[in-house]
């Protein structure tokens, strides 16, 4: 199957105002960024990829898991979807909050690496940092090219907050706040030693950023710890639904109303509801099948799934697996009952079948 055709084909062929005047759901101030700044489109698109896929991965065992899997060619697919994603979760919700976090922190990712990576004219890796420094190894020094976070931050602040700084009502004072929570810097330090047999009496450090992995589980947790605000009266802020909290929503997700048990599909709310869905008949928790299936029952199934085993290592330098076969049961969430299957089962016709 071909590799989908890359932003520079694209732009290569039509030219980029018509490509950024024919993107869905852009508002003129990401049409101006994208006329300026073209390459930087495809690392937008990548950093769509990239949330996506994570954002699936943390929500793979609850009610709610994101956004179904597309089979999007290109980068305009992929932004459309980003884009009206966003717009399709305009509700207050607490997934709403963790959507657009996840997003803006995609969009930081994708654009610094490229810039490390030497793919953009406009920024490169950050060489500014020089002399010693200091942690809790002691000292090193600076050396090599860290990754040039800064330039992802301001960018991606100034694409993807545009859209809500073009209103000021609860919904976009609420998506600003979590977007600013997803741009937080995910930097480690990384070293390299120098000295005899390895002693590390030298030491050369860059910054380089944390799996996004690390970002996701991160978000994740903030999502868990969520904090339900409420708009204050001038409309400039908020305010903490629970008058007894006492702490700061600066660096925390907040929502602004509590969010439907996901049960049903309602494309409304972003949710593909959990018929069919894959449970954990030992669990308790919210993979559970009785929190999962919304006490609908499940289904159980036998069904074959093959793993490499018996792995050895084979000198010199391979490993190699059998191919086993096992059959093992799995729970599937049995379909909710559509509003006409209710009607039709009432207790009367109910009865009377059975006593026929």
């Amino acid at each position: 199957r071909p590799a989908a055709p890359s932003v520079c084909v694209y732009i290569g062929a039509l030219g980029a105002r018509v490509i950024c005047d024919n993107i869905p759901g852009l508002v003129n101030k990401q049409r101006q960024l994208c006329q300026k700044h073209p390459d930087l489109m495809q690392s937008i698109s990548d950093g769509a990829k990239e949330w996506i896929k994570e954002c699936q991965h943390q929500f793979r065992q609850q009610r709610w898991n994101c956004i179904e899997s597309y089979s999007a060619n290109g980068f305009i697919s992929l932004l459309f979807i980003l884009l009206n994603l966003l717009l399709s979760l305009l509700s207050f919700f607490q997934e709403a909050a963790f959507v657009y976090a996840i997003s803006s922190a995609g969009v930081v990712y994708a654009i610094t690496r490229a810039c490390s990576q030497g793919e953009l004219k406009i920024c490169s890796c950050d060489s500014h940092k020089r002399g010693l420094g200091s942690d809790n190894n002691g000292e090193f020094e600076w050396g090599g090219c860290s990754d040039n976070i800064n330039f992802g931050i301001k960018f991606a602040k100034a694409f993807v907050d545009a859209r809500e700084k073009m209103v000021k009502d609860a919904r976009a004072l609420m998506n600003l706040h979590n977007n600013r929570c997803g741009r937080m810097r995910f930097m480690k330090l990384k070293c390299k030693c120098h000295g005899v047999s390895g002693s590390c009496s030298l030491r050369t450090c860059w910054l380089a950023m944390s799996d996004f992995r690390l970002t996701g589980d991160y978000l994740h947790k903030k999502y868990n710890n969520a904090i339900e605000v409420t708009m204050n009266q001038d409309g400039t802020g908020f305010m903490v639904a629970d008058k007894d909290f006492k702490g700061s929503t600066k660096n925390e997700l907040v929502y602004v109303e509590s969010s439907p048990d996901y049960c049903i599909k309602d494309p409304k709310t972003g949710t593909l509801g959990t018929d069919g869905r894959e449970c954990n008949k030992f669990s308790r928790g919210l993979d559970g099948c009785e929190v999962m299936c919304c006490g609908r029952g499940y289904d159980t199934m036998p069904v074959k799934r093959v793993t490499s085993c018996d792995c050895k290592f084979k000198w010199c330098c391979s490993v190699e697996c059998k191919v086993c076969e096992d059959v093992v049961d799995v729970h599937i969430c049995k379909p909710s009952m559509r509003p006409e299957q209710k009607l039709s089962r009432r207790p009367g016709q109910i009865s009377a079948r059975l006593t026929q």
